[in-house]
């Protein structure tokens, strides 16, 4: 048996052994993906096909007789698919939805990979500026942000922010610069000062979403072999030849899934107007609005797969 053929066979088994494991640490997930989450979407499918109607039932017990209400699910169709549809307050919601989406998105993936690019230069004090960076993920998780949202720190921060130190301080960053001017002088169009400036203003949102998307972003700049970047140096190559060249493409399956990950944590929080509205809607017309909406979304990451997937670039690793 030749040698190329025996590497052949190693190399195979190895990736088998590989697979296995991968396969072994996302069990638990699809596990309970099968069994907790299936049972409650089929019966949120269910649900917004149904009506809930109450009727009486007599039971025995040891104390004889009685009457208790049951509640039990009618199918009516697409009644409430055609009331959402109808609903013009519901098309509002979505559009508002959407286009917070296509604002944040592009905010938080350029916000997160220039602060990965220079957490991950060698300074002192790099592992403290990354837990500061990631500590607004934590501060917004679950039971913190009820934490948080209790604190008596915040009618603090809500009376600050009557003097311009709080919500009112992009707005007050804005009058001093005066960036409509400066965009002005330069002849750029409404819509790209509107962006920017909103972009100043809400920071401390972009701050709170990009904790995750700099990790990732992290983790594929440290993959990134060094024997690549000394090359370009000996080529000459300036600071940013390299970034282009080189950070941007072997990055670029990074940009693909924070793209996708920061597009349904869009969708899904909690302030989201659809969200919201199906969520005081309730029963069939809210399961039935979240399914539209859940189609919306599934349509918008499909988008945003293909085209980020056309630039993406996978280095061979034989």
């Amino acid at each position: 048996m030749s040698n190329d053929l025996k590497i052949k066979r190693r190399r195979g088994s190895l990736e088998k052994r590989r697979a296995r494991a991968g396969y072994l640490f996302v069990l638990p997930f699809i596990l309970g993906i099968l069994l907790i989450y299936l049972p409650i979407l089929i019966d949120s499918v269910w649900f917004s096909f149904s009506d809930f109607a109450t009727y009486e039932e007599t039971i025995m017990t040891e104390y004889g007789e009685q009457t208790v209400n049951r509640i039990t699910t009618v199918g009516v169709g697409f009644k409430y698919y055609a009331e959402a549809f109808g609903d013009q307050n519901f098309y509002t919601a979505l559009l508002s939805s959407v286009q917070q989406m296509l604002f944040e998105v592009p905010a938080v993936i350029i916000f997160s990979l220039f602060i990965a690019v220079v957490l991950n230069q060698k300074m002192l004090g790099r592992a403290a500026f990354r837990a500061i960076f990631f500590v607004p993920v934590i501060i917004a998780t679950g039971v913190m942000a009820e934490i948080n949202a209790q604190d008596v720190m915040q009618d603090a921060a809500q009376e600050g922010a009557e003097y311009g130190a709080g919500e009112n301080a992009g707005n007050n960053i804005i009058s001093m610069l005066d960036v409509q001017a400066l965009f002005a002088n330069m002849q750029v169009g409404t819509e790209l000062v509107s962006y920017v400036v909103d972009l100043v203003n809400n920071i401390y949102n972009i701050i709170n979403y990009s904790g995750v998307q700099m990790l990732i972003f992290l983790a594929g700049l440290q993959s990134i072999s060094p024997s690549i970047y000394e090359a370009c140096q000996i080529e000459g190559a300036t600071g940013w030849e390299t970034f282009w060249k080189v950070t941007f493409p072997m990055i670029s399956p990074m940009i693909l899934v924070n793209a996708v990950y920061t597009v349904i944590d869009a969708f899904t929080r909690t302030d989201s107007p659809a969200t919201e509205m199906a969520r005081e809607a309730g029963g069939g017309l809210g399961g039935a609005m979240s399914w539209i909406y859940f189609l919306i979304v599934a349509l918008i990451l499909a988008l945003v797969g293909a085209i980020a997937s056309s630039f993406v670039f996978y280095q061979r690793r034989d």
